[in-house]
């Protein structure tokens, strides 16, 4: 728990728990159950990756969920993520525009579709680098919000994500035992006070 009022909860999700439940009742443990459990009534307004960590907010009564939806919709709420990457880029900082679309051929994964992808963009800058091996941690800041956007796209520029099982090649994937990418900034107006708020939770890599 981050922060709890009578209009939102915000919540520091840990990787591999689901933000909602799945199908088959092995699938039903999720981070909206455990928030029902001590405040019931509490609802998703966005959602993270299983593998993802970091910052969520729910809403506690249905104004507040349509206030928060209604910000989300206009892209009104600043998201910060922080990833660790193979490799050391060589800008210290750039911009990723390539549009996604869903790989039906092997769902869950997404693909780089330039004909029929959705418009998505990510800024990125250079945090740390590190030598041995060679990996950098970047601070992530996507424009648009698609499904494995961060993911998808940094693998597309030459580095992907230390410990992301869907597209990292496999020496990659076995340089973390998680998914290094962590939902550290969140900022939105709070739907009763109306003023701008920001949460922060800390990488736990």
């Amino acid at each position: 728990m981050v922060h709890a009022d009578e209009w939102i909860l915000v919540l520091d999700k840990t990787a591999g728990l689901l933000a909602v439940p799945g199908i088959g009742p092995e699938k039903s443990d999720c981070l909206v159950a455990r928030a029902q459990a001590d405040f019931p009534g509490a609802r998703i307004v966005h959602r993270l990756d299983r593998d993802t960590s970091g910052l969520i907010v729910l809403a506690r009564d249905a104004e507040s969920h349509r206030h928060l939806s209604r910000q989300f919709e206009m892209r009104a709420v600043s998201k910060r993520y922080a990833a660790i990457v193979a490799g050391i880029p060589e800008e210290p900082r750039g911009v990723i525009d390539l549009p996604i679309a869903k790989d039906l051929m092997r769902p869950p994964r997404q693909r780089i579709d330039r004909e029929a992808g959705r418009a998505s963009v990510t800024e990125w800058e250079v945090v740390e680098r590190f030598a041995d091996p060679a990996r950098a941690r970047l601070a992530l800041i996507p424009l648009t919000g698609r499904s494995h956007q961060l993911r998808l796209h940094l693998l597309e520029i030459g580095h992907p994500i230390l410990g992301d099982d869907l597209y990292a090649p496999e020496p990659v994937r076995a340089m973390a035992p998680r998914l290094c990418l962590h939902a550290d900034r969140l900022s939105f107006t709070h739907p009763s006070t109306r003023e701008r708020v920001e949460f922060v939770a800390r990488a736990p890599f």
